[in-house]
């Protein structure tokens, strides 16, 4: 499976380039033909509509590179982390989004805050990056995403449109997690770094 979502990821990125550059139109419709067979071999091991994975992909034309995302945790004194309860699906993760272009990680990150809490943070340290392959979480592209430790520099907290809740959480009090959330969490724990200090 994962040599045959390597291949997909290598003809999709293929093609998007292809359609992106190729003026001549028999090229053009050859990249289109091999696009459209990449989305349907997607479509069947992901299981997401063709259509939808098509129309993702047409939407990235250009040098295909992974798309990152940020995700930033706080911690409370207690040693609890701030999670959300997501509207999207109703599990728990941590405060994070897609980077923007023009924007760096960290300025992606504050953004994500801001937005979906009210908080203005102070981003501190890199923990770690995580990586998702075609196929994980059922997506059909790699994705880096950066797991940085903040820190609340000021205003309140408010659920944003995005959310259901907003609490802070001990570890293992949270059963439903968002995809690899727990992963994430388990890892800034491991790290010691809470308020950009090692303790």
């Amino acid at each position: 499976m994962e040599n045959r979502l390597s291949l997909l990821d290598q003809i999709r990125s293929i093609a998007q380039h292809g359609l992106h550059y190729a003026n001549d139109p028999y090229d053009r419709d050859r990249y289109e033909m091999l696009l459209t067979l990449a989305s349907k071999e997607y479509s069947e091991i992901v299981e997401i509509k063709e259509s939808i994975i098509k129309d993702k992909f047409l939407k990235e034309l250009g040098h295909v590179t992974p798309k990152v995302g940020v995700n930033g945790v706080i911690f409370s004194e207690d040693r609890k982390i701030l999670l959300e309860c997501r509207a999207d699906d109703g599990t728990w993760g941590i405060i994070g989004g897609w980077c923007e272009a023009g924007e760096s990680p960290q300025e992606s990150l504050k953004r994500e805050f801001l937005e979906e809490t009210g908080l203005t943070v102070k981003v501190n340290e890199l923990i770690d990056i995580f990586t998702r392959k075609p196929g994980d979480l059922g997506q059909p592209h790699t994705s880096y995403h950066p797991l940085f430790a903040c820190e609340i520099m000021e205003g309140k907290m408010q659920k944003s449109f995005e959310s259901l809740e907003l609490k802070f959480f001990h570890l293992n009090e949270v059963k439903n997690w968002h995809g690899d959330h727990y992963e994430m969490a388990k890892r800034a724990y491991e790290s010691s770094i809470i308020n950009g200090e090692i303790i």
